[in-house]
């Protein structure tokens, strides 16, 4: 018997595939997870030639569901260097106002950011538990992919940026990657957006992004805004990636005239109790 939650995740999904997949495309990014099953099952049910689209998985589980439902499969690394997805579709852990995301719950969070990073949007697909006014408001920590080598040290520097108590998931010993790292769980108070502190979205990642309210969120207090303890955490020795999404979407990097896409979704799709879709999309900058 279908469950309620299985039932929102589909109904989220068959919404996102309707309004953002055609079969014109060339090259289509297919996240992890148990809602990513039905954007792809979402995509079949079409009924339309997909023969010519290749699709990129975001890991080893990705690309079994993407050859299981007989659709073809290719790795990132194989696209042509000015090629970018023309979609990716992808879960979260957690959604917030400003789409925001946390993500690496199934341990996959560095190739779906290569991923969404890729393609000219990501669009996510979740149900309605993933719907938050801010993140770590009921997902407990933020995933983070560390070289095993350096997890004592790592853990180590999360405690002094005020994770109480960040640890090396494990189940019958630490739980590996694709890339044969471990993941590391660290819990924070809620997170902060740029709208709590009067500063603007525009970061990619990389530094870039309007800096009024500088000092603000950066753990004064215990309170950290996203994107600053994402950029702090991605700069300790050993830290390969940060599961939180934050900055730019890929429409928004279009629109500054680069090449490439974005950390955050164009668009979140949370299946709800009553058979209904909620849709947050990305602000339209002024």
């Amino acid at each position: 018997m279908t469950t309620p939650i299985e039932t929102a995740k589909r109904n989220a999904a068959q919404r996102a595939v309707d309004e953002h997949f055609s079969p014109e495309f060339q090259y289509v990014g297919i996240g992890s997870g148990s809602t990513i099953v039905y954007v792809v099952d979402a995509i079949r049910a079409l009924n339309v030639d997909v023969s010519k689209i290749s699709f990129v998985p975001t890991g080893n589980e990705s690309r079994k569901m993407i050859v299981k439902a007989g659709l073809t499969p290719i790795t990132l690394d194989s696209l042509p260097a000015d090629v970018l997805l023309d979609v990716a579709f992808d879960g979260a852990d957690e959604v917030d106002e400003e789409l925001n995301c946390i993500k690496g719950g199934g341990a996959c969070l560095y190739q779906e950011k290569l991923v969404a990073m890729q393609a000219q949007k990501f669009v996510c697909v979740a149900d309605h538990r993933k719907l938050v006014p801010r993140l770590l408001t009921s997902w407990p920590s933020i995933p983070i992919e560390v070289e095993p080598l350096a997890a004592a040290r790592v853990l180590r520097v999360l405690r002094v940026l005020g994770s109480p108590s960040p640890s090396v998931r494990d189940k019958d010993g630490p739980i590996k990657t694709d890339q044969d790292n471990f993941i590391v769980d660290a819990p924070f108070p809620t997170l902060l957006t740029a709208e709590d502190l009067g500063t603007s979205e525009g970061g990619n990642g990389e530094g870039k992004g309007d800096t009024k309210g500088k000092g603000k969120g950066k753990g004064e207090n215990g309170k950290w805004e996203v994107q600053s303890l994402a950029r702090e955490i991605k700069l300790i020795q050993g830290v390969l990636e940060v599961g939180l999404f934050f900055g730019r979407n890929g429409v928004e990097v279009a629109a500054d005239g680069e090449f490439g896409g974005g950390q955050k979704p164009v668009a979140a799709y949370f299946g709800m109790t009553d058979g209904s879709v909620v849709v947050r999309e990305a602000k339209k900058k002024s």
